[in-house]
């Protein structure tokens, strides 16, 4: 008797944060109880969440660094524009010129090549693999870098709180829905990258905060940061040649994946199965709340329907611009440095023997490449260079 009666004393405060869960045994008048052949009383809202080890999200780095490695071999500078390089050390593995490409890649023609995001060839040749595929490609060393970075920072501290199941959902369906949004938007870009994918989990960490909102301390700090956090960013995307159609896709994207695969059992709910034995906890609360079952109808529904809607715009040709004359400014704000309109360029092209001669439509600049047998693709992409 006594034995129970100091056990129901006993305790047990929870400090959690946005994904971690702490327990604190300082403050319990008595040491922590050991097992025994006693029955003692199990407070339900002691039991810790499950913690992973995180291996996805590193492999997924890994496949990025990988892939681009692949892209550079491909593009082989070197060979294929000679004497416009960056790097020549690094053999086949060369730079693009700054000029044509200020991140230390390759060239538009490969990431073309490759599998870049080109609306034109996923509406008219049935390229739809395309809105996948983009999200592992990166335009430079820089940009690869970047995200890489990113994920590492954002993806590990999920994966270990949600797993690896759930934030490899979470990953491909926002890079498939930044992807989506910015093939409704840019008609006349193209678009790699894995943003829209890291901007899911940001949106899914905003989302598992607030329909975890029960379980947490410190909540509001958490949300203002968090909320800071994703304005700051989305900023940066209204600067000119970053796709801020893709952030913004795989931001909702994930932030509504997230009300579905991030839910968490409410405070003072215990999983019985998990009783240790010699313990008894009486269950008082459902395991969710009825404002968490309500979002997740509502963020199912809105997924089902915006990916069936979006694909239907897609497929058929519509041009989401028709539909919000002012969505151009998220993409890209006017400045004195930008105007980002988009001009046509175009280029006057002869061929004498091994040397390419090409002067542009709109300066009137010229070049000359020694570059025989050149084909339309690679003309229109020196031609871009050219006139940029």
């Amino acid at each position: 008797m006594v034995e129970e009666a100091a056990a129901s004393e006993f305790e047990v405060k929870i400090q959690m944060r946005p994904g971690d869960v702490e327990h604190s045994w300082a403050s319990s008048p008595v040491p922590p109880p050991q097992l025994s052949d006693h029955r003692r009383s199990l407070p339900a809202d002691s039991l810790p969440f499950r913690r992973w080890t995180p291996w996805l999200v590193p492999t997924i780095v890994l496949a990025n660094i990988v892939v681009f490695g692949v892209i550079m071999y491909v593009n082989d500078c070197p060979e294929n524009t000679p004497g416009f390089c960056v790097g020549l050390f690094l053999g086949r593995f060369a730079f693009q010129s700054l000029k044509e490409n200020p991140l230390l890649g390759p060239s538009s023609f490969t990431l073309k090549k490759m599998g870049a995001l080109d609306v034109q060839k996923v509406v008219q040749e049935h390229q739809g693999w395309r809105l996948l595929v983009c999200i592992w490609l990166h335009a430079g060393l820089v940009h690869v870098l970047a995200n890489m970075l990113s994920l590492v920072l954002i993806g590990i501290r999920l994966e270990q709180e949600f797993g690896f199941a759930k934030i490899g959902v979470l990953y491909i369906v926002s890079g498939f829905g930044g992807s989506l949004l910015s093939a409704l938007f840019l008609k006349a870009t193209v678009s790699v990258g894995a943003s829209g994918a890291l901007f899911g989990l940001l949106g899914a960490m905003l989302s598992e905060l607030l329909t975890n909102w029960t379980i947490y301390t410190n909540k509001l700090t958490a949300l203002l940061t968090l909320v800071v956090i994703i304005v700051l960013n989305l900023a940066v995307g209204i600067l000119p040649h970053v796709d801020n159609f893709a952030h913004i896709g795989g931001f909702i994207s994930g932030f509504f994946l997230g009300f579905v695969l991030l839910i968490r059992p409410q405070y003072g709910w215990v999983n019985k199965k998990k009783i240790p034995h010699g313990y008894i906890a009486t269950q008082v609360k459902p395991k969710y709340t009825a404002y968490q079952y309500a979002l997740w109808i509502f963020a199912t529904m809105f997924l089902i329907v915006g990916f069936t809607l979006g694909l239907v715009m897609l497929l058929r040709g519509v041009d989401a611009n028709e539909y919000c004359s002012w969505c151009h400014y998220i993409h890209c704000m006017p400045t004195r440095i930008s105007s980002c309109t988009e001009s046509t360029i175009s280029c006057l092209s002869s061929q004498d023997g091994i040397t390419l001669n090409l002067k542009c439509g709109g300066s009137q600049r010229t070049q000359s490449y020694i570059l025989p047998n050149a084909t339309e693709l690679r003309i229109d992409e020196l031609c871009l260079e050219l006139c940029s």
